[in-house]
């Protein structure tokens, strides 16, 4: 009787333990990946910002995890592909720059993209905002990659109250142009809050929320720069209205989640797309920005945007999950490559249709501060450049004539002030080694190819039209490489 009595309390106690575990983690939670554009590391309150307000982001992130090493790609496109993609960039040919407004290539076909994922795992997928992998031809737009509905523009500045990039529409819902007044941070958070509230507790769903704040122009409502007279500096004052405003339709989000009673099983991740633009050549194409102070703030961190510096790669980003993330400063290494396998698992979705990931699953990172499965990060792969992490160890190595090589111990040098490349001679050798290999598997970057064969055109950008064939017109003007890129200051398609 007595060994029944224990063989019944062990089945029970396991059952137990599994019926625990599996309440602890619910099946397929609803997903909010939220993406601010060119957001300074510094610019937000949970990473010590006191002049520009952020209460509904800061409050996603005191109530679950901060993360201090989040890595991204230096610039737009490469790092929307990542995410897209499990995948990095020099993969498939989107490692250089942006897709240029005149440019007709976009993110390979062949590559099985996250809402695809998603969507054979039963999600209803979305995307309200910036997408810019691909806009000449509509087989690259987000409908035709897995996405049931879509709302927002297909390239990546916009004039934020006409739309419009050099005179052309880039709005569009469902494959439709879309000709409708209003800033364009409250009319993609008011879609988001309508597209939460049309959803079903039955049918989980993932929502791309790619807001194209606070990237260039900088434009914000009045009553938004007003908050902030206390800004001397008038393009930081607008900057400031930029952000706030996207923090208030982040609240909104929230709001209309828990109104739908969805709050609980629902993940939020927010993260900006890389480093806030510190340089002109990165700032964008409306506006002649060389003689503006431009106003992103990366904090300690070196340099910013289009930079294989911190201060380009390593960005503000937080997650919450009311229950299944613990509210905690999270120090494990985190890429953008990693969110798709993450993602998936956390969904039960297979990628065997994918092609080999360069992510790996770090949701014990996320929701419990484990020491992260992650201990490589590569920065990028470039004819002209490449950049690699490994542990502490950073290399930067510049391949332009005459050549050189950076080299940092993160953990003794976060900020990049100390090159110490000349004592470990060795270290440099094994790590540029490790990207001369990479290089020999990298996809030739189609920015590159897409230059020589016609120059770095600027003039009207390429949009498909609903026959899905390009339209506006082009003009040629060549660019220059300099050691951080391809330099567009004055070109229409500078990168965004």
């Amino acid at each position: 009787m007595n060994t029944i009595f224990i063989i019944s309390s062990f089945v029970f106690s396991l059952l137990g333990g599994i019926v625990s575990r599996l309440h602890a983690t619910p099946l397929k939670p609803n997903i909010i990946h939220i993406v601010a554009d060119d957001l300074g590391w510094m610019d937000v309150g949970f990473n010590g910002c006191t002049d520009i307000k952020t209460p509904n982001i800061d409050a996603l992130a005191t109530g679950g995890a901060k993360f201090s090493q989040f890595y991204v790609q230096p610039m737009c496109t490469p790092t929307r592909a990542a995410l897209m993609t499990g995948r990095y960039p020099f993969r498939y040919g989107l490692q250089t720059i942006v897709i240029p407004g005149p440019a007709g290539y976009g993110l390979d076909t062949n590559e099985f993209l996250m809402p695809q994922c998603l969507k054979d795992a039963g999600y209803s997928t979305a995307i309200i905002g910036k997408w810019h992998l691909g806009h000449a031809d509509m087989k690259y737009w987000p409908k035709q990659r897995g996405f049931d509905y879509q709302y927002g523009a297909m390239i990546g500045e916009l004039d934020y109250h006409t739309h419009s990039d050099a005179g052309v529409l880039d709005w569009f819902r469902n494959n439709k142009p879309v000709t409708e007044e209003g800033y364009t941070t409250q009319l993609l958070g008011k879609d988001a809050v309508k597209y939460i509230g049309e959803q079903s507790k039955d049918k989980p769903f993932y929502l791309y929320l790619t807001f194209n704040a606070p990237h260039t122009p900088y434009q914000a409502p009045q009553d938004y720069i007003d908050r902030y007279k206390n800004i001397q500096e008038p393009t930081r004052r607008i900057y400031a209205g930029m952000v706030t405003c996207l923090d208030d339709e982040i609240g909104k989000v929230v709001a209309a989640l828990e109104k739908k009673g969805l709050r609980e099983n629902t993940l939020i991740l927010f993260h900006s797309d890389n480093g806030g633009t510190t340089n002109a050549m990165f700032a964008g194409q409306m506006a002649d920005l060389s003689k503006t102070k431009l106003p992103c703030d990366n904090g300690p961190y070196r340099d910013g945007k289009g930079t294989l510096y911190e201060g380009g790669c390593r960005v503000a980003a937080c997650a919450n999950w009311p229950g299944q993330i613990k509210a905690q400063s999270v120090d494990g290494i985190i890429h953008a490559v990693d969110i798709y396998p993450t993602l998936a698992a956390l969904a039960g979705a297979s990628t065997a249709k994918c092609k080999p990931l360069d992510g790996v699953d770090v949701w014990p990172t996320i929701a419990e501060g484990k020491t992260s499965a992650r201990t490589e990060v590569i920065y990028n792969v470039e004819p002209f450049r490449g950049a690699v992490r490994q542990g502490d160890w950073k290399l930067i190595w510049r391949t332009l004539i005459p050549t050189s090589a950076d080299l940092y111990n993160l953990a003794e040098d976060p900020y990049e002030k100390n090159n110490i490349a000349a004592a470990h001679p060795d270290k440099v050798a094994a790590m540029q080694e490790r990207l001369n290999s990479l290089g020999k598997e990298s996809a030739k970057p189609l920015a590159l190819i897409y230059v020589a064969s016609v120059g770095l055109a600027h003039g009207k950008p390429l949009i498909a039209s609903e026959d899905g064939k390009e339209r506006a017109s082009v003009e040629n003007h060549g660019p220059s490489i300099t050691d951080e890129g391809i330099d567009t200051s004055k070109s229409l398609t500078a990168p965004k």
